[in-house]
């Protein structure tokens, strides 16, 4: 007897890729888009997603003086600089690691791809 696979689904004897995709952003919006479109794209595939996984949110704070000369009432500008970070994880064949990440991505999105093998 035959044995049938889930349409979409890769043979059981190909080799499956654990792909882990790190966005970083300063822009929240950009960051979420991208990353429902990868994980839409995941889903359209039938592969298995875990995430995105929301990290801590890096606060990167500098404080001047307001006066170029010193002189004056010490007044003082607080700026302040966060970064966005999300995970996702995909299990799939190697042949649709391609496809899952060929979408257009978002200005001031960064995306590294880290793959490893499942043995």
């Amino acid at each position: 007897m035959a044995s049938y696979t889930k349409k979409g689904a890769s043979a059981p004897d190909a080799r499956q890729q654990r792909i882990r995709i790190t966005l970083t952003s300063r822009f929240v919006k950009n960051l979420e888009k991208v990353c429902r479109d990868l994980k839409h794209g995941a889903e359209n595939r039938d592969v298995m997603v875990k995430g995105p996984v929301r990290l801590p949110t890096k606060r990167l704070t500098l404080t001047t003086r307001k006066s170029p000369c010193g002189e004056g009432t010490n007044t003082w500008d607080r700026l302040e600089m966060r970064i966005h970070k999300r995970i996702i994880d995909v299990h799939c064949a190697s042949e649709d690691v391609k496809s899952i990440t060929a979408i257009p991505i978002e200005p001031g999105v960064d995306v590294e791809v880290a793959i490893s093998y499942d043995e």
